[in-house]
């Protein structure tokens, strides 16, 4: 077998290790075959990265072990790279995908799928993109998710947002929505988390934002995926599942399912359709309405909501204590 393969993309070659290598055990596809998926859907995958801080989530031994996160650029890796603060603030360097051929380089690293931040390198504190992420809870399935999907594309409609969805290649759906990076990520975190809270009144006992698990029921929608440093998987990427995380048109919502789209079959679905995040960049829009809606629930009492656990505590936070644990008033006597 060969140690190496080379692959040519854009007019570069990229040399390919260990092509035989089993990455899904229980499909036999190998490392060769990732990287023949990303050729094929260079356009779409490369425009979910370009110029994006990306963190490389490795999978070295294939997806039965459990992969790399790594945040920050190292010494070789073959990227540029941009300096950026973590929540922390502590500084950092991040690898940035630059032109096509990067998106093999990811896959050669042993990146099944992409995990770029909202922003662009050139401007690394403004977002140029919502994501709202819905998933279900026990007792909920994907029917439900499509539901409350549904739901956000009219919320989206009657604030003049595109939304633009993909199957999770997991168990959900995600909705990107392109903007002008006028706003910081604790404006557009608070600004999904408004849209999210309007979309659970109107949706109840379907769409949730309760942070803790035990107050969850319904579809959460996880507002925190837009807080500085979390990430979204990209779309085209390879879930460990075997499923793509799958673009789609709305008119196809009712119908579509994650296990529609495994790796192996993917180019039947590129070949009928193309890509599908064509035309994102040129649909930002403004998040003025959604900001209104964070000042209307801030003045009828309804502030801010838990943060993850390893960020700084924030101005306005309530407890981050789940409801359970929390001191009753009389247990101070």
């Amino acid at each position: 077998m060969a140690d190496h393969v080379e692959v040519e993309v854009d007019g570069e070659k990229i040399r390919v290790s260990s092509p035989n290598r089993v990455v899904f055990p229980d499909r036999g596809w190998t490392k060769l075959d990732v990287v023949e998926h990303f050729v094929t859907v260079l356009p779409g995958a490369f425009r979910a990265v370009r110029d994006r801080p990306t963190m490389l989530k490795r999978y070295l031994q294939g997806v039965g072990t459990d992969p790399i996160y790594q945040k920050r650029a190292k010494p070789g890796d073959p990227f540029d790279t941009v300096q950026i603060r973590f929540p922390s603030q502590r500084p950092g360097r991040m690898n940035v995908p630059r032109k096509p051929a990067d998106v093999v380089r990811l896959a050669q690293l042993g990146c099944l799928d992409f995990h770029p931040w909202p922003v662009r390198a050139g401007d690394t504190d403004h977002p140029d993109e919502l994501r709202l992420d819905f998933d279900p809870t026990p007792g909920f399935g994907f029917a439900e998710v499509k539901e409350a999907v549904a739901g956000a594309k009219e919320l989206l409609d009657e604030v003049g947002l595109v939304g633009w969805p993909k199957t999770s290649g997991s168990r959900g759906i995600h909705v990107y929505i392109r903007i002008e990076p006028l706003w910081d990520f604790f404006q557009t975190r608070r600004a999904v988390l408004a849209f999210a809270r309007e979309l659970e009144r109107r949706m109840d006992g379907l769409v949730t934002t309760a942070w803790w698990k035990e107050e969850r029921r319904g579809i959460f929608i996880d507002y925190n995926q837009n807080a500085r440093d979390k990430t979204v998987s990209a779309a085209y990427g390879v879930r460990p599942t075997g499923y793509v995380s799958t673009p789609f048109r709305w008119d196809e919502l009712a119908d579509i399912e994650i296990s529609d789209f495994p790796m192996d079959r993917f180019r039947e679905r590129w070949e009928a359709v193309g890509d599908l995040t064509e035309g994102m960049d040129e649909a930002a829009g403004r998040i003025d309405t959604l900001m209104e809606w964070v000042i209307r629930d801030e003045e009828n009492g309804i502030g801010d909501a838990p943060w993850p656990p390893h960020y700084p505590k924030m101005p306005g936070e309530p407890p981050r204590v789940q409801p359970s644990k929390q001191r009753r008033p009389s247990e101070d006597y």
